[in-house]
């Protein structure tokens, strides 16, 4: 009897630590994703083979011919794309997910705190599902040039991947970079701003706050083709990164910063490609 009497007890304690419910199942999609990721589920190779076996941008080890894109090979590299903006992604969107977590649970939705805030991370997955799937598209015409080394998954054109660092560095300064990271900086004002209610609301929410997110940081993303898709160092490097941008005091000198680095790491693969 006093068992059955403690189950009721804990099940409220549990209830009190919503932001610890939601930090747990962010941990659990990052560690599922990540382990996806590194053990490169369905492909020829694991992660960690291809971060050994990974060369200077524009330079990939030869591997003969990549494999043949059918539909099913096209859903797996999207799932890959996928499960690794997951990965990458998901820790940088814990402050906005526990902030809309609290606000829920001090309003009239107190009892649904947790789903809403999976529903909300659920919406701003999607936003990146679409991003994976332009990238499996763009990753598809590139080996289709012969621009993309298919078994290796990175650019084959050193050309090619310097133009790719230019191009990121340049949008580091554009309006709409900033634009969107500070949507991203300021989870307060988003949620202030783009508040809805109920089931889909969360799920509205969270794939507009997404559609910021992937605006803000897409440009770095296409950044592993440069340095080669399952680069583990590259992976890491960037998810790092993002993270800071979006934490980090003084984001525009931040900004700014790696995007004179990025100008300067093109210019550099630019002028010693053959």
């Amino acid at each position: 009897m006093a068992r059955l009497q403690q189950i009721p007890g804990a099940a409220e304690r549990l209830a009190r630590n919503d932001q610890l419910v939601v930090l747990g199942a962010v941990a659990f999609v990052v560690l599922l994703s990540g382990l996806y990721t590194v053990f490169g589920v369905g492909m020829n190779m694991t992660a960690v083979e291809m971060t050994r076996m990974a060369r200077p941008i524009g330079e990939p080890m030869a591997m003969g011919g990549g494999p043949v894109w059918t539909a099913g090979y096209a859903v797996l590299i999207f799932l890959m794309w996928w499960v690794m903006m997951i990965a990458m992604m998901t820790p940088s969107a814990a402050p906005v997910l526990l902030l809309f977590t609290a606000i829920k649970k001090s309003g009239s939705h107190a009892g649904s705190a947790p789903l809403l805030s999976l529903l909300f991370l659920s919406g701003y997955l999607l936003a990146w599902a679409f991003f994976s799937a332009v990238a499996t598209a763009l990753q598809w015409w590139l080996e289709t040039l012969g621009l993309s080394d298919g078994p290796m998954m990175s650019l084959s054109s050193r050309t090619l991947g310097g133009a790719l660092l230019l191009a990121a560095g340049a949008y580091q300064f554009t309006p709409y970079k900033h634009a969107c990271l500070s949507h991203c900086r300021l989870p307060v004002q988003f949620l202030t701003a783009h508040n809805r209610t109920g089931l889909a609301g969360a799920v509205l929410m969270g794939a507009h706050h997404g559609t910021y997110c992937l605006g803000c940081c897409w440009a770095l993303m296409l950044l592993l083709f440069a340095g080669g898709i399952m680069n583990l160092y590259w992976i890491a490097g960037l998810a790092l990164f993002v993270l800071a941008e979006k934490t980090f005091p003084y984001p525009r000198f931040f900004t700014a910063g790696a995007g004179v680095l990025l100008l300067v790491a093109g210019s550099y693969v630019l002028v010693t490609a053959p």
